[in-house]
């Protein structure tokens, strides 16, 4: 029998790539990969390991439906900090859930987070969270069969590019951050094991396929449990809390950042039902998730 499509957005991305592997690992799936540009060197990889590659762009609508078209499922995931979201997350999302019902969409699957300015009563605004959340009642009110949201974490990839240990003047790796390295806590995890979550939740529509949603979290740490486990493994890190004035100069999204973390400071990351959606996704999985301190046993070494 031929194998029904699950058409990936964001597929050349870190949570895509992740979905579609994951996808391909099963076997029991078509992937249908789709990416605004069906010549890059990422498409072909794709290509080459198995996925079918349809070209589109969450900025143009009209790209959409023929690229979702015959799929059983999609996952979608869109990029706020992709210079070419251009029309915003939120308005990329809307045009996606008209081109999914449009294409008969089965079951959606949705990578979204809180709405930290709702939550929080407009005190910590985080747009790259807002946009996503706003697109979950478009989805809800579109009537598919079965719409699942999955929630990612702080990603440990985030520790070897942008949240990379800075060296200091003494040699020593150091954090700086606004935030309290005790009060701070946050859900982390292997961006990799987003993909698992997703693949069980297509297998299971009868189960999460009612709106529900799916955090991936295989440890919930503060910065100086971060810093703990690192130094454990023979690093010398250290944390340093620097003023907000001071921290908002370091990127130019560092106010954005700031915010976020005082948010998790006084709320859990994933919102007031946070415990409940990642409870959700290990028992979905069977908690088969990879820990920080085995990740970075593996991925950071100790510099010399």
């Amino acid at each position: 029998m031929d194998k029904r499509v699950i058409t990936v957005l964001g597929s050349t991305g870190a949570q895509g790539g992740s979905v579609v592997r994951a996808l391909l690992d099963q076997n029991y799936w078509q992937v249908r990969a789709v990416t605004r540009n069906a010549r890059s060197l990422a498409a072909r990889r794709l290509a080459e390991a198995g996925c079918a590659i349809a070209e589109a762009d969450l900025n143009t609508p009209d790209t959409l439906l023929e690229a979702l078209r015959g799929s059983y499922g999609v996952f979608a995931v869109t990029n706020f900090w992709d210079p070419a979201t251009r029309m915003g997350e939120f308005e990329q999302g809307r045009n996606l859930v008209l081109a999914a019902k449009d294409a008969e969409i089965q079951h959606f699957i949705w990578s979204t987070l809180p709405d930290y300015q709702a939550l929080s009563g407009g005190k910590y605004p985080v747009p790259h969270f807002t946009g996503k959340a706003r697109v979950d009642r478009e989805i809800t009110y579109a009537g598919f069969r079965h719409h699942t949201f999955v929630e990612a974490p702080f990603y440990f990839q985030n520790f070897l590019t942008i949240h990379a240990p800075r060296k200091s003047p003494e040699g020593r790796d150091l954090w700086r951050y606004p935030a309290d390295k005790e009060k701070c806590r946050f859900p982390c995890g292997d961006i990799a094991d987003l993909g698992r979550i997703v693949a069980a939740a297509f297998n299971r529509p009868e189960s999460v396929g009612g709106g529900e949603h799916l955090a991936l979290a295989s440890d919930y740490l503060s910065w100086q449990d971060l810093v703990d486990i690192l130094n454990a493994q023979g690093h010398r890190l250290d944390y340093e809390r620097v003023s907000a004035e001071e921290y908002d100069r370091f990127f130019s999204s560092a106010k954005e950042f700031r915010q976020m973390m005082a948010f998790w400071e006084e709320n859990h990351y994933f919102g007031p039902d946070g415990p409940t959606k990642i409870a959700q996704a290990n028992d979905l999985i069977k908690g088969h998730l990879t820990p920080f301190a085995d990740w970075a046993r593996k991925h950071m070494p100790p510099r010399p």
